[in-house]
């Protein structure tokens, strides 16, 4: 008899203590479900996008623009997107001479380079446009900056107004596929389509062209070459341009980590007053552009993890 009520207690006390434990890891479930998901670290993003593993990063940028883009004699860039291209590489954890490919692309060969693999970020003064978000992906913008026009000198006070522009004396030069170049059709302006706005520019100085058009920091450049040659006539014909960084439309991870990077650089120079970008533009376009300017918020940036936010704490 007491063995029966033995037995018949221990098979209460395991039911008791099962039911316990199945409320217990019920509640636990209920509580995990309650937690905000997971947020992502800048490893994760890493491993998703298509240059994880990659023993280089192929950066595709202008050769011909100075302040922007430019090879040197020793084959070496510099500019101001080959600042935003290091720093960025940097980030991504691509340190160093050694790591990184820049890849000299003309106006038009922008976009092919990205859909193609050739390269596998674009930093070349590339105008965020709904069209080319049908083909490729932007991080930014870094920079915001208006078309403009250079004549010679010569010219400075006959060329001062679109009418002018438009004036079939004159032979008005921009590069193929550019923003500019939609602009002034828009405007009923004639121009005559090259690859390079250098090209543009070597045409007035040989006189074959009267007129340049393109972004006022391409336009820096060649002021900045040719101080005494040209000037930058002041004909607002179009929108404000934001210069983004273009990644391939298939990689949304990459595209990601750009935008953190820039919005990290851009939150640093609000807070301190200095940062990679602010840096940057210190030493290329600041001393030409004549206007102190500071990084842009760049759009749709994710939230997630630095690489050193999940190191402990001392």
């Amino acid at each position: 008899m007491n063995q029966l009520f033995s037995r018949a207690r221990v098979r209460s006390m395991a039911t008791t203590l099962a039911v316990s434990l199945t409320l217990t890891l019920a509640a636990a479930a209920g509580c995990d479900s309650r937690q905000e998901p997971r947020v992502p670290s800048v490893r994760d993003k890493l491993r998703e996008s298509h240059i994880y593993d990659q023993p280089k990063l192929r950066i595709g940028v202008s050769a011909t623009s100075p302040l922007m883009g430019q090879r040197n004699a020793d084959g070496t860039f510099a500019g101001f997107d080959i600042e935003i291209a290091r720093y960025i590489a940097s980030s991504l954890s691509y340190e160093g001479a050694e790591r990184v490919d820049f890849v000299a692309l003309t106006t038009e060969e922008r976009i092919p380079a990205l859909q193609s693999g050739q390269v596998d970020l674009v930093v070349a003064s590339f105008s965020m446009t709904e069209e080319r978000e049908k083909l490729v992906q932007f991080a930014g913008p870094y920079l915001v900056t208006t078309p403009e026009v250079l004549v010679p000198t010569r010219l400075k006070d006959k060329i001062r107004t679109l009418e002018d522009l438009a004036d079939p004396a004159y032979k008005v030069c921009v590069s193929g596929g550019s923003t500019t170049e939609t602009e002034l059709r828009g405007h009923d302006v004639p121009v005559v389509v090259v690859m390079e706005v250098g090209h543009c520019v070597d045409g007035i100085r040989e006189g074959r062209y009267h007129a340049v058009a393109s972004d006022e920091t391409m336009l820096a450049g060649y002021r900045y070459q040719y101080p005494d040659e040209f000037e930058i006539v002041n004909m607002p014909f179009g929108t404000s341009e934001l210069l983004a960084v273009g990644v391939p439309i298939g990689d949304p991870a990459l595209r990601d980590l750009v935008a953190f990077f820039l919005q990290k650089s851009y939150l640093q120079g609000r807070k301190t007053g200095s940062s990679p970008w602010q840096s940057a533009y210190n030493r290329t376009l600041g001393g030409w552009l004549g206007v102190e300017r500071t990084q842009p918020q760049p759009l749709d940036v994710p939230d997630l993890v630095d690489f050193d936010e999940r190191a402990p704490r001392r």
